[in-house]
């Protein structure tokens, strides 16, 4: 399970966009100077956070928009787990991901078990990525429509799977406007898949210097 992760400002190679847009990236850049280094939880009852998302633009290849963590349903969290979806699931049921995103981050952190000890996996060093999500719209307690967002997860490879079984599934600029603009069928699952595998290889973990 992925339940948190983190944005950092100083964020240095991109690989987010086929073609990286000064605007969103700026954007992105500002949201993290704000954010001031905290870690990146989910939505819910308690914490009203939104994070930065890539979604599909009407009149563009992408845009940046602010969105809640998890789903919701009649108004209120949902009750069953959804801040992560089985990419397995997407491959059984491909209707599932009528809606997609691409989710900004410069690391996500697990616990590795039994020791308990955090860590942080990144692409390369410092380099802005993009896990793939799934969204659909959902109506808050306080009776706004926002965009919702679950991140897709899939088997680790083998050099991180000591330290946790499931990692995001991770999505190349090659494969950035196909994801979030392709039509939804087990072809782009499977093809998603296979670009986050090439990715998986360039990633690291370390135990985590702090927790914030």
């Amino acid at each position: 399970m992925c339940a948190s992760y983190g944005l950092d400002p100083r964020f240095t190679d991109v690989e987010l966009l086929a073609e990286a847009d000064a605007d969103i990236l700026e954007g992105l850049r500002s949201w993290a100077q704000t954010n001031d280094g905290e870690t990146l939880r989910p939505t819910g009852r308690n914490l009203r956070n939104l994070n930065p998302l890539i979604v599909p633009a009407d009149d563009g290849p992408a845009a940046l928009e602010t969105a809640w963590w998890g789903f919701l349903v009649g108004g209120q969290p949902s009750k069953f787990p959804s801040i992560n979806t089985r990419s397995e699931r997407l491959q059984e049921q491909p209707g599932k991901m009528r809606g997609r995103a691409i989710v900004p981050t410069t690391g996500w952190f697990e616990m590795r078990k039994p020791e308990r000890v955090w860590h942080e996996f990144r692409v390369d060093e410092g380099a802005l990525f993009g896990m793939a999500a799934v969204t659909q719209r959902g109506r808050t307690p306080d009776g706004e429509w926002v965009t919702c967002y679950s991140i897709v997860m899939a088997p680790a490879p083998d050099h991180l799977v000591e330290i946790h079984d499931r990692m995001p599934v991770l999505i190349p600029p090659a494969m950035s406007a196909d994801w979030l603009t392709g039509a939804p069928s087990r072809e782009l699952i499977d093809e998603a898949l296979i670009a986050s595998a090439d990715v998986a290889g360039r990633v690291s973990a370390a135990p985590r210097a702090d927790e914030r």
